[in-house]
């Protein structure tokens, strides 16, 4: 073991530094030559990196750790598990803005009817189910903006409708090795089959999903919440928000020959980044391919023959659909204005993972005007040459938006921000280790545990809840607490099974905690809402959460216990 030095004391210390600003993102007012006055972001994308550079910079870690934390060590590949969820990320975005998801919605809200509890429960299970297959960020990045436009027209409370939706994409995340990150880290750092991942995580799961549909339901039992009778409902068109059933087609056949294939291949011990990036390359290409055929024929989204065939949100269109139906049976004098408004507010519907707008014409819109604000007089040449980049690049993201809308739209809805901050945490991790943290804190585990089953997987479970908050995301919770587990000394295969385990079941179910930067959805969630105009401070997000996350906690690991004694006696 590593002794802690002054160095080591420095690279920790920067190492909580960079997790306060990934939980409150600050903004520093300073003033650069030719530019003038801008500001410095030290928020999930940058203070990592900054984080790196200083310790770099100090000595307190070197090309090796920089090295190991994106090639990997101990069987744990960051490139590969970050390929591998880009990719699956792609096919489900995807797949989504064919509006299979709207669709699924739709269909469960005609199921649901009038009655409250009833389509309160159908959503919720169809949530989850989709989770199973999609993961959890497709689902939020859908299914937030639709139960916003829903919950507003049927004038219902929104928030035990997002609270339970919250709650269900993130808990079912928990089944298939590939619906977090968090995953695939465990399953590589214990060296886990990934078909064996969901035969130990499926119990939990289910344990997990039921108290939590328990809890929400006794939380919100005040009918303002969830009403027994709804009025403003009707049948709604399903079919009407299928815009692609052919994209619809292909898209679930790879996704699901992709995972089926994943799994299989796993015992064979190949990397899954070999699967699933020929399987996104062919979707790629499928959808070039598809959208140049109904450019050339003149057709729009839904297939119908069009003049001149312009990109369209497609994945918020289901709502301005439900938004027209609903409004039409209610009769409202102003459901024109509302529905053109609608349009206005689901094109920002999308949005990066981080909080940030998705689409590169409207990033590339504002930043002139935000820069040259404060250029000075010496700088209007640069002002005048903003102006023209800025002119060509819109008139060029027009084009490709007409030719190729689906790329246009899915692209930028990729949780493309997760590359940085996933190898910049496994990095900082890495300096945490080689200046002898993580052989110290693996020694406290072994010290509290006494190495016994039992005690560990609670103290396994409950750390990871807590450093989700704390520790800049799930992710890097897991990335630290897997290097602890496997560093304990003396603890048997049983033991770091068990710990394996109930850090799978506590990293997605931690998501549902007291912070939104507990987890990236949670990040992703907060912003879709503030697009659309709800704001959920922070007390009030952890307030509703605390009934879930312990039932959850206290069922999931309970089980886990349960698995553990079956297996190993």
């Amino acid at each position: 073991m590593a002794d802690i030095d002054v160095k080591s004391i420095a690279t920790l210390i920067i190492f909580f530094l960079s997790i306060i600003f990934v939980i409150h993102a600050v903004e520093i007012p300073i003033r650069l030559p030719f530019i003038g006055r801008t500001r410095l972001k030290l928020n999930l994308m940058t203070a990592p990196i900054l984080a790196i550079a200083i310790l770099w910079a100090s000595q307190c870690l070197g090309a090796t750790q920089i090295r190991d934390g994106i090639v990997g060590v101990e069987n744990v590949k960051p490139y590969n598990i970050l390929i591998l969820f880009i990719s699956l990320a792609y096919m489900a975005i995807t797949l989504d803005i064919t509006g299979v998801l709207q669709a699924a919605a739709f269909w469960v809200s005609n199921k649901g009817g009038s009655n409250g509890y009833k389509l309160f429960f159908y959503f919720y299970v169809m949530l989850t189910t989709l989770t199973v297959v999609l993961g959890n960020d497709p689902v939020i990045l859908s299914g937030t903006a639709f139960l916003v436009y829903y919950t507003k027209v049927a004038e219902l409370n929104p928030m035990s409708w997002l609270m339970a939706e919250f709650a269900a994409a993130n808990t079912a995340s928990m089944v298939l090795f590939v619906g977090n990150p968090t995953n695939v880290v465990i399953c590589e750092g214990f060296g886990i089959n990934n078909a064996a991942f969901t035969a130990y995580t499926i119990l939990p799961f289910l344990g997990c999903i039921v108290a939590c549909f328990i809890a929400l339901a006794i939380q919100f039992r005040d009918p303002k919440y969830i009403p027994r009778h709804l009025t403003n409902t009707q049948e709604l068109d399903v079919r009407s928000v299928l815009l692609d059933p052919t994209g619809a087609l292909v898209g679930g056949l790879l996704l699901g020959a992709c995972l089926v294939t994943v799994i299989v291949t796993s015992f064979f011990h190949v990397d899954v980044w070999k699967i699933t990036l020929p399987f996104a390359g062919g979707k790629f290409i499928f959808d070039v391919c598809w959208d140049h055929y109904r450019y050339v024929k003149k057709t729009g989204i839904s297939g119908n023959k069009e003049d001149s065939p312009v990109p369209i949100g497609r994945a918020s269109t289901a709502e301005d659909i439900m938004l027209q139906e609903l409004e039409d049976k209610k009769g409202a004098a102003n459901t024109s204005s509302r529905r053109r408004q609608g349009t206005l507010d689901n094109a920002q519907d999308a949005i990066h993972p981080n909080g940030f707008p998705p689409s590169h014409a409207q990033d590339v819109e504002s930043l002139p005007h935000t820069t040259t604000r404060s250029l000075s007089p010496d700088a209007q040449p640069l002002k005048s040459l903003l102006g023209r980049h800025r002119s060509r690049f819109i008139a060029a993201h027009s084009h490709l938006s007409a030719h190729f809308p689906t790329l246009t739209t899915a692209f930028p809805r990729l949780p493309l921000g997760l590359i940085p901050f996933a190898f910049s945490q496994f990095i900082l991790i890495e300096a945490l280790a080689s200046r002898g943290w993580i052989a110290l804190f693996s020694t406290w585990l072994s010290l509290a545990t006494q190495n016994r089953t039992y005690p560990l997987i609670w103290l396994t479970g409950t750390l990871c809840i807590v450093l989700c908050n704390i520790s800049g995301t799930n992710i890097g919770a897991t990335i630290l607490l897997t290097k602890i587990i496997r560093a304990t000394p003396g603890l048997s295969e049983e033991g770091r099974m068990a710990g394996a385990v109930s850090l799978a079941v506590a990293s997605n179910i931690g998501a549902v905690s007291a912070t939104f930067s507990a987890s990236l959805a949670g990040l992703l969630w907060r912003g879709i809402l503030r697009q659309k105009g709800i704001v959920i401070g922070q007390r009030e997000f952890a307030r509703w959460n605390v009934g879930p996350l312990v039932a959850m906690t206290v069922v999931g690991m309970g089980i886990v216990c349960a698995e553990m004694a079956v297996l190993y006696r």
